[in-house]
């Protein structure tokens, strides 16, 4: 086993296909470098998605995670690579990233993108009295 960092997703099959349901993952110690400093940046990142056939094996997205560690990237370009990234490996009913970044010069920010599949249509929530 790899305890390296990879830019490859593994996947595997979704074990109840036939069910709309949602997993969430957090991934509380991404770092990257600022792009214009070197200096490193640090952010928490959730991950929300419906799969489809496909989940995210959680060794090789950890791996994926850590690849960024010594690269220089700017908060809005790195969540959406890793949505597209993601997207390209499982192809998801529904994926949504947020990238919550630690303060940097004073500033806080946090970078929400998503991705639906083209004709999948959201379950209505399911309110109980």
């Amino acid at each position: 086993m790899s305890t390296a960092p990879s830019k490859t997703l593994e996947t595997f099959d979704n074990p109840n296909p036939q069910r709309d349901y949602t997993i969430r993952i957090d991934v509380p110690e991404f770092t990257c470098l600022c792009p214009k400093t070197g200096q490193p940046d640090f952010a928490t990142f959730r991950i929300e998605y419906v799969p489809d056939r496909l989940c995210v094996e959680l060794k090789s997205l950890k791996l994926y995670f850590w690849s960024f560690r010594e690269e220089g990237a700017f908060h809005e370009a790195v969540t959406n690579r890793i949505l597209d990234d993601l997207v390209g490996a499982t192809d998801p009913n529904f994926m949504r990233i947020t990238g919550t970044f630690n303060v940097r010069g004073g500033i806080y920010t946090t970078v929400v993108v998503e991705h639906r599949k083209e004709g999948w249509v959201a379950p209505l929530p399911v309110a109980l009295p």
